[in-house]
């Protein structure tokens, strides 16, 4: 941690012998020990504690995180819901002749009110037949590959010759 070699070390200790006195110098390591325990004890709680309050931030950024989502599916759900809007538009169908049989308006008024969709046109041409094609342009005789065969590899100029064929397994004779 100081990065303190043993020279260093050695030389810090005969200083203190020097000042400090052989005879107090037991006291004052042990005193020197005890202090760096304590502060060592300190800096242990201090990150636990750290680390504590890390993780309870962590956990409630989570917690919130998981509020903010709940929240959203609630108003999501709760501003789509297909049963309510097929109920409302199928309600409003409903009391529309309803309200202008109320009102005295004929049913062709409202009928002539609602237009008709267009008629749906084809959104591309139909398809070119193709051209026509000349079969007796074709020649339609198969053709026949010449025969290919195999030869033996030859040895360099100057290597031997080996029989590469595997050996030739004689029958064996029955002897009894």
């Amino acid at each position: 941690m100081f990065d303190i070699s043993w020279g260093e070390m050695l030389l810090i200790g005969a200083a203190a012998l020097i000042f400090i006195g052989p005879k107090e110098l037991p006291a004052t390591l042990r005193a020197l020990g005890q202090m760096t325990g304590k502060v060592r004890r300190m800096a242990g709680e201090f990150r636990s504690q750290f680390d504590e309050a890390m993780r309870e931030a962590d956990v409630q950024s989570i917690r919130k995180e998981f509020e903010s989502m709940n929240d959203a599916a609630s108003s999501t759900s709760s501003s789509f819901n297909p049963i309510q809007t097929i109920r409302d538009e199928i309600k409003g169908a409903v009391d529309k002749p309803a309200a202008a049989a109320a009102t005295g308006v004929a049913a062709g008024e409202i009928a002539g009110a609602v237009s008709d969709p267009p008629a749906a046109e084809p959104a591309l041409p139909p398809p070119e037949a193709p051209p026509a094609v000349d079969v007796a342009s074709f020649d339609v005789r198969p053709e026949t590959p010449a025969p290919v065969t195999a030869s033996a590899p030859q040895p360099a100029d100057g290597a031997p010759a080996y029989d590469v064929s595997p050996p030739r397994a004689e029958p064996q004779k029955d002897t009894a």
